[in-house]
């Protein structure tokens, strides 16, 4: 029996062992820099801004954390409300096909709907045809005409000074 439950802080190793095995997913496995101290400052500290939902399935012969959403608040000017930006979305191989990843974003919608927000959005990966598939199959659609930017590192750096 699984339960989706509000990530807490003894989940943190879990969670960013979640985090290193969906980089090596996105084919990035040398990407990740979080740590223990920062991801737990940043979900639990005295202002968090980032929060996380977990799967926690104990039939399974590992046990334990089996799947994350890792997620943070993002603002609509136009309608003037927040909505939801789900950063990570990630279920261990073995326990796959079971509708985890379906019920961390029902979980999330439910959140969304219940404070009153007007999204819940994210990305991803273009050759990423199981989770493009999936997420067309609950009736998300891709932002046709945007594309995704990003400042960061060295570029930067060289902005800011």
């Amino acid at each position: 029996m699984a339960t989706i439950r509000t990530a807490r802080p003894s989940d943190v190793p879990d969670i960013l062992t979640l985090i290193h095995d969906l980089a090596i997913y996105e084919k990035e496995p040398d990407a990740v820099a979080n740590t223990h101290d920062l991801l737990t400052e940043h979900l639990f500290g005295d202002n968090p801004r980032v929060w996380a939902h977990v799967v926690e399935d104990a039939s399974l012969p590992e046990g334990g954390i089996v799947g994350v959403a890792l997620w943070f608040l993002n603002y609509s000017t136009w309608e003037g409300v927040h909505g939801i930006h789900l950063e990570d979305l990630y279920v261990r191989p073995e326990a796959r096909g079971k509708g985890y990843g379906k019920a961390l974003l029902k979980t999330l919608v439910e959140l969304a709907l219940e404070r009153g927000y007007a999204r819940v959005e994210w990305s991803v990966l273009d050759w990423n045809t199981p989770s493009i598939d999936f997420y067309r199959s609950i009736g998300a659609a891709p932002m046709d005409g945007w594309h995704v930017f990003r400042l960061g590192g060295a570029a930067l750096a060289e902005f800011g000074a």
